[in-house]
């Protein structure tokens, strides 16, 4: 029999995306092969729930594969991440050529469910309500050679209002600090260069095992590994923001001055129906302490406008608390319902004109403070991490395009003091000659090229692939270099 091959499509947030790499990973040791083209075996899709719109979108794409199913009656379509845990059978009801549908809790059982399916010539569906396995003990397929996403939990203990992801992936689980640090540790054996931690609430870490300060000691562990040159997080939440960790930032080498922090609204009695557990002032101080600390980091956060009962006066002190905080960028969303949260039910729904207004209002507000912040860079050298894919007009410029260690996008000229071509995953030292507020450029020649084992790999083709990390006790400090092929097991 051939080679069977697979496509995986991803909706959402970071969570699915390193979800994906996890599928991606069971269905290479499963024996399929990555598909060249749009005619794959298995299509996967991983889904999102949390936009109102989620659904509509996924059946449509689903209605649009219908005539590839009937053309080829052996490729199979599976259907897991959030929206499947939602929606659970009304999958196969509403899109009855749909072979398989997986939840947020087995992303492990796909190639069997694929299997049975094949063999049975019927839907598989398999939805669990609590965890099967952690995500970290299956095997994953990278998408990048010089940066990697290591979950350190999943799921999320809070009640926000408008969110349905506790009621999709559960409760938070953590895992142990030598796992977590082994996944880093394997990472860059293979040449990668960069790890974001991940977590649904990163930096409530340590709740499931009753340690408050595990984060920042997780943060000062992976200031130990030698060849890791940056770490980040995403996405903490201010109630758990403690003094600890923002020193962790500051005193680790390694760990970059970005911090992405949603603040969803600065009126505190929207942040009190939106069950934020956090004020306006509590938020603004988080921010001044970690300026404090490290003046030059970058902050970014998320912001929902238009949230049911909104008032011009709330929306106010939204506008009041984005110029206090002077974020470098932020992430603005019209409220929209989410099926099954508390908010979709709420009375004063928010008229679409008015939203609409408010956004825009907004959008310009902090688009006017990038740039100012932006502008503040002009002259000044920078360190970038040459990125892939990040550039839209690159071909039209001959730019290349890179990340500051503060999470900038930078697009620069690659002439100067190269070391032969530069690539994805080399590191770019210029100066910064010209300012937007989404992007930065440097113009003038770079100062120093380095070429790293992430850019032989990804000119070569190479991406890393690490195998399951078991479980292990609580322990903090590098993990001890393993053999190749051992490398991703727990210590």
């Amino acid at each position: 029999m051939s080679t069977r091959t697979y496509e995986i499509r991803t909706f959402g947030c970071q969570m699915n995306v390193h979800d994906s790499e996890r599928l991606a990973g069971m269905l290479e040791d499963a024996g399929y092969v990555r598909a060249e083209s749009d005619a794959a075996d298995v299509v996967v899709f991983n889904t999102c729930a949390v936009r109102e719109n989620a659904d509509n979108r996924l059946y449509g794409t689903l209605g649009h594969m219908r005539p590839a199913k009937d053309r080829n009656p052996d490729m199979q379509i599976a259907v897991g991440g959030c929206l499947a845990q939602k929606d659970r059978d009304t999958i196969v009801k509403r899109a009855p050529w749909v072979d398989v549908v997986f939840g947020t809790h087995n992303l492990g059982s796909l190639p069997t469910l694929l299997e049975r399916a094949r063999h049975n010539h019927e839907a598989e569906v398999e939805i669990l309500e609590s965890l099967d396995v952690f995500p970290s003990t299956l095997p994953a397929r990278r998408e990048s050679a010089y940066s990697g996403w290591v979950s350190v939990s999943v799921g999320c203990n809070n009640t926000c209002t408008f969110c349905i992801v506790p009621a999709l992936r559960g409760k938070e689980k953590d895992r142990r600090p030598g796992e977590v640090l082994a996944e880093v540790q394997a990472l860059v054996s293979e040449g990668v260069l960069e790890v974001t931690l991940l977590g649904q609430n990163v930096n409530a870490y340590g709740v499931e095992f009753g340690d408050r300060f595990a984060f920042g000691k997780l943060l000062r562990s992976c200031g130990e590994i030698e060849g890791l040159e940056r770490v980040r997080f995403t996405s903490p939440h201010p109630r758990d923001f403690t003094d600890d960790v923002i020193e962790a930032m500051a005193e680790t080498p390694n760990v970059c001055p970005q911090l992405h922090m949603p603040l969803q609204s600065g009126s505190d009695r929207v942040l009190k129906a939106m069950r934020r557990s956090y004020r306006s002032e509590r938020y603004l101080n988080i921010v001044r302490n970690v300026r404090e600390a490290m003046p030059d980091a970058a902050i970014t956060t998320d912001i929902i406008v238009g949230f049911p009962g909104e008032t011009e006066e709330d929306f106010e002190h939204t506008l009041e608390v984005v110029r206090q905080a002077r974020f470098s960028s932020a992430f603005t969303f019209q409220y929209s319902k989410r099926p099954g949260t508390p908010a979709a039910e709420m009375p004063d729904q928010q008229p679409k004109e008015v939203v609409q207004q408010r956004y825009d209002r907004l959008v310009a507000l902090q688009n006017e403070i990038s740039w100012e912040e932006n502008k503040k860079l002009v002259g000044s050298p920078v360190e970038l991490l040459v990125a892939e894919g990040e550039g839209r007009k690159d071909a039209e410029t001959h730019r290349l395009s890179g990340r500051a260690r503060d999470g900038r996008l930078v697009h620069f000229t690659p002439a100067g003091a190269t070391d032969g071509e530069i690539r994805p995953g080399d590191v770019v030292h210029t100066t910064i000659t010209r300012a937007a507020p989404h992007h930065l450029v440097a113009d003038t020649d770079i100062a120093g090229h380095r070429r790293t084992t992430a850019g032989d790999h990804w000119e070569e083709g190479v991406r890393p692939k690490t195998s399951g990390v078991s479980l292990g006790l609580p322990s903090f400090g590098t993990p001890p270099q393993q053999p190749a092929d051992q490398q991703g097991c727990a210590c």
